[in-house]
Order: structure tokens, then C-alpha cells, then sequence
């Protein structure tokens, strides 16, 4: 499987949903959180067709300075921040430079409801690293075990993991 902003968000969220995942293993419509999320897009984008379908990552948004992502909540900046500096890294590889915007609907974890990111030397080549361990993750034989953190009992996979 090609490496995507999903896998990459995974990846920090949880290794075994991204491995699931990037195996076919798919629960997400069945996810309150999943269903949320969509309509939000929906909502944000006013009735208008904003996101843009780009060989293997959709965007939410992109303007003449930024790609922009919206996200429900801030509740895994870093899983969100690396998903985003992936979509701005395909585009700088097709000649598109932009910097980066996160817009969250829901702030939990910090103040801000909107962070800026940028590509820098230093985070394409972490991302790079990302993607390897990523590819060779997903290439395993077998999924990472369970985490059993409080935050699975939203996944929409904890009925695969758990019962």
C-alpha cells in the first residue's frame, strides 16, 4: 500500500490502526467520531467542493499560502501536524511550496484553534524516517499489540482489538 496522510496520522496515533488499516482492515464507518469528522468537512466547506484529490492524499484546502487541514479536535497535535507536513512534502515534490495550517474545530489539549507548520530540512528528513518505518510496519507478517490507553475506547477499531 502507498504511504498516505492516514497511515501517517495513524502511525503516531496508534501503530496497530495504522497497520490495520494499511491491511484492509477497515471499521471506520462504523466510528460516531469518523461520521463527525466527515460532516464537519462538509460543514467547513460551505457547500463547495474544497478538497483537492492529489495522487494519494486528499486536502482539505488549498489557498495561494497554505494547504490547510481540518481536524475535529486537537487532541493528537503531533499525529496531526506530521499528516500535514506529508501532504506539503507531496506537494513540494511536484513543485507546489506552501506552508502548512491546521484548523481545529474542538481545542482540548491547547488554546490555539489554528497552527501554522512548516517543511524545514530537519522534519523531511524525520519524515522520511517516518515513512520507512511506516513501510516496514505495515509489511510485517503480524500487528503490533494492543496499547490499552483510555484514548481506544473511542477507535473505531477497539471492537476489533478488544472483543
Amino acid at each position: 500500500m502507498k504511504i498516505n496522510g492516514t497511515l501517517i496520522n495513524y502511525y503516531f496515533h496508534c501503530k496497530r490502526q495504522c497497520y490495520l488499516h494499511a491491511n484492509r482492515l477497515n471499521f471506520e464507518n462504523n466510528s460516531e467520531d469518523v461520521h463527525i469528522g466527515r460532516v464537519i468537512h462538509e460543514i467547513k466547506s460551505e457547500n463547495k467542493n474544497t478538497e483537492i484529490a492529489i495522487d494519494n492524499i486528499k486536502i482539505d484546502k488549498l489557498t495561494n499560502d497554505y494547504i490547510v487541514e481540518v481536524k475535529k479536535s486537537d487532541a493528537d497535535i503531533e499525529a496531526c501536524k506530521w499528516q500535514l507536513l506529508f501532504y506539503i512534502k507531496v506537494l513540494k515534490d511536484k513543485g507546489i511550496e506552501r506552508k502548512g495550517k491546521l484548523e481545529f474545530i474542538e481545542k482540548n489539549k491547547q488554546d490555539k484553534k489554528i497552527l501554522f507548520v512548516e517543511l524545514d530540512e530537519e522534519n523531511e528528513k524525520e519524515l522520511k524516517n517516518i515513512v520507512e518505518a511506516i513501510e516496514e510496519l505495515i509489511s510485517r507478517e503480524k500487528p503490533p499489540n494492543v496499547i490499552n490507553d483510555k484514548k481506544c475506547k473511542k477507535c473505531a477499531y477497539y471492537e476489533y482489538c478488544y472483543i
